[in-house]
């Protein structure tokens, strides 16, 4: 189906240009764009995001890991708790999650005491909230399917004898 191909291509490169998509996947712009509007109407495709290393420029950003057990309200079961818990605006993603723990919170904040505080003084008070486990991010290697690093070159010097 041409939905997915579609997908999976501007997934790896949003900015890429219609004409060029429309070629690869032997369409019209026309269809590629129609296509393209009706899955954000529909939301499937929810946004575009500019995928930026911030280790290399001056900004001073710590990103935290936090996973959350809770206790569910009855009659809402996830959903509301998440609703909260995503509408701060320090936090960029919320995942529910199997295993231990039931939601993965991803926040950002300028540094580990905001992070700390975000914790201390927003999530761990939610009468939700039964724990929280706080992991901070120390280097990014590879986010939303990119490498952030070089791989270094190997300069050493080969000799055969």
């Amino acid at each position: 189906m041409n939905r997915e191909k579609i997908l999976a291509i501007i997934e790896k490169n949003s900015r890429i240009d219609l004409k060029d998509l429309a070629m690869m996947l032997d369409m019209t712009e026309v269809e590629v764009a129609n296509e393209i509007a009706a899955m954000e109407k529909e939301q499937v495709i929810c946004g575009y995001h500019t995928l930026i290393n911030w280790d290399k420029t001056s900004e001073e950003k710590v990103t935290a890991l936090i996973e959350v057990k809770i206790t569910p309200q009855r009659g809402f079961g996830f959903d509301k708790i998440a609703e909260r818990i995503y509408n701060y605006r320090e936090v960029t993603a919320v995942y529910l999650m199997s295993g231990g723990y039931d939601f993965t919170v991803i926040i950002e904040g300028k540094t580990m005491k905001e992070v700390a505080l975000f914790v201390a003084e927003k999530l761990g008070p939610m009468e939700t909230v039964i724990s929280t486990a706080t992991h901070f991010v120390l280097k990014k290697y590879k986010d939303h399917g990119t490498k952030l690093t070089e791989q270094k070159k190997d300069e050493r010097m080969v000799v055969t004898l």
